[in-house]
């Protein structure tokens, strides 16, 4: 994003950018077909069930005054309107945990003060919602969005990890609360004696879990031994949803012996009920508030826009990281811009506005990038099975699919040119198609699996369209017509799903992973290096990344607990944004640049994985090699010359895993689980970039030429891969290792 304070030259940028790729935000989405109900539902519930929970918070603090028809009301026209109208469709917008804090802050204040009280208290906040829009229009207009492009990992990440704390605190104190008498309600009633209180907790506790594992479970259903491909495919397609609707039904299993307020259900007013329309129409009472008030409105006017510029944005910016390689151009300042009219709207219909929320923003990015994965893959199983019925190469099969590839890049003048192409073939595949006596004969699935060696080939891709965002945001609207099934839902199955929330996204958060390593055994800390890691585990002194990890930490922690302060709680987004220039002027005074770097680089890059066998290993390029590693495992570990990785030491050869071993095709394209999706391969190593289309057609079949597509064939041959050219004549991936900082002290 270009760095403007002009006024309207953000904004004018982003409509000229958009504009361009508008129709293909639609035919993409449609031509994906019902694939896309995938993604679809996946981000409907994640979106749901954490709006109608903070419509059940807003019902008990504001005494019945907003409720759940409200913030889906308000989540389903923001979103609506986003979806076709917005800038970047990737964002999800929903009603959100800090404006309900909001919210709550106004409604006590406004109760406590005779000339409002809670009659005007709709209409006072539709004032301060006039005076959010006109500080969202000026900053939009001014491109302080500029100042987005400042925010590093440092504070996306710190971000990203505190609200992953707010929905596992709102999941512990609803799990709490199962255990005590609600607020307004009979405490003489049957269901809240003690014994039957005690029951409702312990039979909560058994739901909430049941559903966080269940659900945990299912996202890797493709990796499950049993059942069909279909089968394993929908449940880990729509496994969390179909929990949901499990526990729910095991939850009226003891109906016939149980008080029936045993387990809590949701509570909500249904939108046909007497007295649900009255505050629609608040706009005819925002006249009645008298003018101190209309004027002092502007003070928590100012609060929430700042945290709505900072929410926005960063739930914009972590939807569209480089690691997920998005070829459309951003949109942070006329999103900001409509922002803006979005709360006006909302707050003279008299509900709480809502603005990009996270995690749901990158957790839509990340199922759109399964969805283009399973495309691109069909397509090129398809054209590796078809040369190979023709007796093709190794070289000529990936040829052909490179080229079929290309063919699906959907090229167009206002589409950044791809990055990169395929992946590399493995050198376990190379080795295996060498050891016929010819590189150029004829290859089949017993030497080439296509199932397995395809996800690998394949880089991270988004399927970047407007349907999706779309159909959600219909579907939530649904849930204020389906309230009376709603109240169905238990509330201990919403704390189980806000705790499933939470942990779906630590992985692939590097300060998480940092956070981890603190508290891994000095004598363990090898193992970090035998799966696939960050570079700043090899790059960056022990002590200096536990340093680096502390300070996050502490700063962590007095954001939350900030919080917890009723009115000074507010001023968080302010504590964020101050990771600014803290990272800018502070921290380089006692990191070094070059470990600054690593820890906090924009873009996220993988080590491949070490092999620490005390065994020598045979049989991998006919020899291996035994590294001394000076650090705190004090013992000498060897392993196999295969590859040396982007800090020349070298590696195994070639990767073990697959999308079909690992799980689910999202777990196959993000580290350890399912998180932030990470470049695996490193630019240091070689080059993830695609080959131009004059080199494609210079390329001959192998069976007439010895030039083939993949450089690590090329190199099996004795020859010096394009790639590397001015490197020298020897392989970077036979270069002398060198010990990795992993245990040392700066």
């Amino acid at each position: 994003m270009e760095e403007t304070f002009v006024p309207f030259r953000g904004i004018k940028n982003d409509l000229n950018g958009r504009l361009m790729c508008y129709k293909e935000d639609w035919t993409g989405g449609l031509r994906a077909g019902f694939r896309i109900l995938a993604p679809t539902t996946y981000i409907f519930f994640a979106s749901a069930i954490p709006v109608i929970s903070f419509g059940e918070q807003l019902e008990r603090d504001t005494d019945g005054v907003l409720t759940a028809v409200q913030t889906l009301a308000s989540t389903a026209l923001c979103g609506i309107i986003h979806s076709i109208i917005g800038g970047q469709p990737l964002l999800i917008l929903g009603v959100a945990e800090p404006t309900v804090i909001m919210y709550t802050f106004m409604f006590n204040f406004a109760k406590g003060r005779p000339d409002l009280g809670s009659k005007l208290f709709l209409a006072w906040t539709g004032w301060v919602c006039v005076w959010t829009a006109i500080l969202l229009f000026l900053l939009a207009i001014l491109g302080a969005c500029s100042i987005i492009n400042r925010f590093t990992r440092v504070a996306g990440e710190l971000f990203g990890l505190l609200i992953a704390m707010l929905f596992m605190q709102e999941a512990l104190k609803g799990l709490i609360g199962e255990f005590h008498v609600p607020e307004r309600e009979n405490p003489n009633a049957i269901e809240f004696q003690s014994s039957w209180r005690f029951a409702n907790g312990m039979f909560a506790l058994v739901l909430s879990f049941a559903l966080l594992l269940t659900g945990l479970k299912s996202r890797k259903a493709r990796s499950w031994r049993y059942g069909s491909g279909s089968l394993r495919g929908f449940i880990a397609d729509y496994g969390v949803p179909l929990m949901v609707v499990v526990w729910t039904a095991v939850s009226y299993l003891p109906a016939g012996s149980v008080p029936k307020g045993i387990p809590r259900r949701l509570f909500s007013p249904n939108p046909w009920s007497p007295g649900a329309y009255e505050n629609w129409t608040v706009l005819k009472d925002m006249l009645n508030v008298p003018v101190l008030y209309i004027i002092g409105a502007f003070i928590p006017a100012t609060m929430i826009a700042v945290l709505y510029y900072f929410d926005h944005s960063v739930a914009s910016q972590l939807a569209q990281q480089k690691e997920f390689n998005l070829r459309k151009p951003p949109s942070f300042h006329y999103d900001l811009l409509l922002l803006g009219f979005m709360v006006i709207l909302c707050g003279l219909i008299g509900i709480p506005p809502a603005n990009g929320v996270i995690p749901q923003s990158p957790m839509h990015t990340k199922s759109l990038a399964t969805l283009k994965h399973q495309l691109l893959r069909n397509r090129l199983v398809a054209t590796a099975r078809n040369c190979m019925r023709k007796n093709a190469s190794l070289g000529q099969v990936y040829e052909s699919m490179q080229e079929a590839y290309q063919q699906m890049q959907t090229p167009s003048v206002y589409q950044e040119p791809s990055a990169r192409g395929l992946n590399e073939l493995k050198d376990s595949t190379i080795q295996m198609a060498s050891s016929m006596g010819n590189i150029n004969a004829p290859v089949d699935e017993s030497i080439f699996d296509v199932e397995k060696e395809i996800d690998d080939l394949l880089p991270v891709e988004v399927k970047e369209q407007r349907l999706s965002n779309l159909l959600q945001a219909i579907m939530v609207g649904g849930c204020v017509a389906a309230m009376p099934l709603l109240k169905k839902i238990p509330t201990s199955v919403l704390w189980g799903y806000f705790a499933f929330m939470a942990i779906e996204s630590l992985p692939g958060n590097q300060f998480w992973e940092r956070i981890l390593l603190l508290f891994t055994a000095p004598s363990r800390r090898y193992k970090v290096l035998e799966d696939y890691h960050a570079t700043f585990v090899e790059t960056v002194p022990f002590k200096t990344i536990a340093i680096f990890t502390i300070f996050q930490t502490a700063y962590l922690l007095v954001c939350f607990g900030i919080t917890w302060v009723p009115i000074a709680g507010l001023l968080f987004p302010l504590m964020i944004m101050l990771l600014v220039p803290v990272r800018q002027y502070i921290l380089p005074k006692f990191f070094k640049a070059a470990h600054l770097q690593d820890l906090d680089a924009a873009e996220y890059e993988e080590a491949p994985a070490l092999s620490f066998n005390l065994a020598t290993r045979e049989g991998e390029m006919g020899r291996t090699i035994s590294l001394e590693r000076t650090s705190s495992l004090g013992r000498t570990n060897s392993f196999p010359v295969g590859r040396t990785s982007s800090l020349g030491r070298t590696s195994s050869l070639g990767r073990t895993s697959s999308f079909a071993d690992d799980g689910e095709i999202l777990d196959g394209i993000v580290t350890r689980s399912r998180g932030e999706v990470r470049r695996i391969c490193s630019p240091k190593v070689t080059s993830c970039t695609a080959t131009p289309s004059k080199e494609l057609r210079s390329v001959q079949s192998p069976q007439l030429s010895d030039n083939v597509f993949s450089p690590r064939i090329s190199e099996l041959r004795g020859e010096q891969s394009p790639r590397l050219g001015g490197r020298g004549p020897f392989s970077p991936r036979t270069g002398e290792p060198r010990p990795s900082n992993l245990g040392k002290g700066c």
